[in-house]
């Protein structure tokens, strides 16, 4: 367990992990053991539809889930503390982000703990990452991306780069992962650079 932060104890980060029911949550339980390898606090809340994901895709159970996490929260639960400004999160990345949480988070509904704490990431002017899952994108798609922009989330699809030349599913996962800890300013974070053929 990583001992609590203060705002100014950020170089070990405290990030909010969210996944919703859009297809990929393999980039939320990649990120969260990730964040763990480098020492990070995470706070994770996942979606019912995220859950079931969880399981359809990787198998995977709610305990052995949030036991990838270092505290976790339902969704249900608007009175948790990462429901308030006054808990000093660094950033959330919710991952993957699906077309109705990103619309709910664009529109400032906060009608769940997830697209609560995303609003307050944005209110407090901390970093958002959303790796939005969805092609093609319609109009509506569009500009919730635009309007998440404009309060300055950061609108991340998970789109796989070829130039490293990948050689599975999981190299392609493992390097957007890496490329998300590197928005988060986490040290450790080791993308793949273009050093230009």
């Amino acid at each position: 367990m990583v001992a609590s932060l203060g705002p100014g104890d950020w170089p070990a980060r405290r990030v909010i992990v969210g996944l919703t029911g859009a297809s990929g949550v393999l980039y939320g339980v990649k990120l969260l053991r990730r964040l763990r390898e480098c020492a990070c606090e995470t706070h994770l809340v996942a979606s019912p539809a995220g859950l079931l994901n969880v399981h359809h895709e990787l198998g995977l159970g709610r305990k052995e889930l949030e036991a990838l996490a270092d505290s976790a929260y339902n969704p249900a639960d608007i009175g948790a503390r990462i429901a308030s400004g006054s808990f000093a999160a660094h950033a959330m990345v919710v991952a993957p982000c699906s077309m109705k949480s990103l619309a709910a988070i664009a529109l400032g509904l906060s009608d769940s703990l997830l697209t609560r704490a995303a609003d307050v990431t944005l209110k407090e002017r901390r970093r958002l990452i959303l790796l939005v899952r969805e092609t093609p994108f319609n109009l509506a798609h569009l500009r919730n991306m635009i309007s998440v922009t404009e309060m300055g989330g950061v609108i991340f699809p998970p789109l796989p780069a070829f130039y490293h030349l990948p050689r599975s599913i999981e190299e392609m996962v493992d390097e957007t992962v890496e490329r998300v800890l590197s928005l988060l300013g986490v040290d450790q974070a080791a993308p793949k650079q273009w050093d230009g053929l």
